[in-house]
């Protein structure tokens, strides 16, 4: 399951403004304690919510990100080119490793 600020961030602005109006109910019982934990819950919810809602606007990235992606997309270019230049290497040496083992037999013959 993926965490998404977008509908987590109603649903704290809900949460908090519930726990303030319990605030005032528990304090109209005469509750204390009971006012406290609404409190708290209160000003988590909305630290929470306000974290949420001071992410970048519209999902853009910050331009570090993007020049990373830049950097990772460089570096798998050449990776393949450098995976391309072994794959040739390697046929070079099979071939001159079946040249030997053709030769000996000419000379016998």
């Amino acid at each position: 399951m993926t965490f998404k600020p977008a509908i987590w961030f109603p649903i704290t602005l809900a949460l908090t403004v519930i726990n303030v109006v319990g605030i005032w109910f528990a304090a109209q019982s005469s509750e204390p304690l009971h006012a406290t934990i609404h409190g708290v819950l209160g000003l988590g919810f909305g630290l929470w919510a306000w974290r949420l809602g001071s992410g970048p606007p519209g999902g853009e990235r910050p331009t570090g990100f993007e020049a990373l992606e830049g950097e990772v997309s460089r570096l798998r270019q050449e990776l393949t080119e450098t995976q391309e230049r072994l794959d040739f290497f390697e046929r070079l040496l099979a071939q001159g490793q079946q040249a030997r083992r053709v030769d000996p037999q000419r000379e016998e013959r």
